[in-house]
């Protein structure tokens, strides 16, 4: 077992637990690391084209990548070294310290990124989809442009004023 980075003191005292003890405490591990709160900390830090520090799950060594991708629970890096892209829960990311956007690495390309959306790309009428701050995914229709928000119904009875740059548009099949 490696152990890069952990206590051999916490080694040792897991090492002489029993399975269903290891399993219990693997369920409350990944209930305290699935908490929003815990994604949030992290996400709120990250951006598009970041380079940030990440574990490889299979041998506990830190990799170095851009952030490609931020979806609800995990995000994808593209390692640039081996050019593989890694889709990570956001708990293995090493958030940026001290507000430090980057983390100096090689100079190497960042992949490109669609543009952000405007208010040209938007109608009246059109379904939307958004997240909230909770990062849940918000469906609905745009009842009114403005100069730099569309107002979306979600029919539920509320109404949200969301950036256009925060709107991607619904396709129904």
């Amino acid at each position: 077992m490696s152990s890069a980075g952990i206590d051999g003191r916490l080694l040792e005292v897991l090492g002489r637990a029993s399975s269903l003890e290891l399993f219990q405490l693997n369920a409350v591990i990944e209930r305290m690391l699935a908490d929003p709160k815990r994604v949030l900390a992290v996400r709120k830090d990250l951006h598009l084209g970041q380079q940030v520090r990440f574990m490889d799950w299979r041998d506990g060594s830190m990799r170095a990548g851009t952030v490609v991708e931020l979806k609800d629970k995990q995000l994808t890096i593209h390692e640039a070294g081996t050019r593989s892209s890694w889709a990570l829960p956001y708990a293995a990311v090493e958030p940026p310290r001290d507000g430090a956007s980057t983390i100096q690495t090689d100079p190497t390309p960042v992949p490109p990124t669609a543009p952000k959306a405007t208010r040209n790309d938007f109608r009246c009428g059109e379904k939307v989809a958004f997240e909230d701050k909770y990062l849940n995914t918000v469906v609905g229709t745009i009842v009114r442009i403005n100069q730099r928000t569309a107002t979306v119904d979600p029919g539920d009875g509320t109404t949200w004023r969301v950036a256009f740059g925060l709107l991607r548009a619904v396709v129904d099949i």
